[in-house]
């Protein structure tokens, strides 16, 4: 008995000329490709916002205000542009004005080191101590020690410490704020 399978039918090419109906097969194919990744792009999005470190924004810049200290028969005022965060340490520029000593005027460069579980503290409204260091121009180092003390999640109130000799030592106090990008 021979087999009464019918003949297999020739492949043609299915040409779509009709504007209408090629309209639907790109939206057709469109939202296929949007369900087949859109659980694969939400997966990474959220793998990605997990990895991301508490040193992004907002902190990733901290502005310090202005602030001055009494030093005997003179006044000591501290000028920094806002610190920028590389790895766990924030780093500026300073400018130091000595009223009426201007000859004691300096600049120079400061870091501050805070890694990511003492910003994760500050945010919880626990005070956080820091150190750092700081070198004028010339050269000459000088140590840095202080506290935070958290009034939101965002900004507070500092307290600075600037060994500028083993037997001198400047204290300031004033405010932080970060302010991210």
């Amino acid at each position: 008995m021979p087999d009464a399978s019918p003949p297999p039918l020739p492949l043609r090419r299915i040409h779509v000329s009709s504007t209408p109906l090629r309209t639907h097969l790109v939206l057709l194919l469109s939202l296929l490709t949007c369900a087949l990744l859109s659980p694969a792009l939400a997966e990474a999005e959220t793998a990605a916002d997990a990895a991301q470190p508490a040193t992004a924004p907002p902190y990733s810049r901290v502005a310090v205000e202005r602030v001055s200290t009494s030093i005997y028969i003179g006044r000591v005022s501290l000028t920094m542009p806002p610190f920028e965060r590389r790895g766990d340490t924030y780093h500026s520029t300073y400018r130091a004005s000595v009223v009426p000593y201007f000859f004691r005027n300096e600049r120079g460069e400061l870091s501050i080191t805070l890694p990511p579980a003492d910003l994760a503290r500050l945010a919880a409204g626990e005070r956080v101590p820091f150190t750092g260091q700081a070198a004028n121009t010339t050269g000459e180092p000088r140590r840095i020690e202080g506290h935070a003390v958290p009034a939101d999640a965002y900004s507070g109130q500092i307290k600075v410490r600037v060994f500028v000799t083993e037997k001198i030592q400047l204290i300031f106090n004033t405010t932080y704020r970060f302010t991210g990008a």
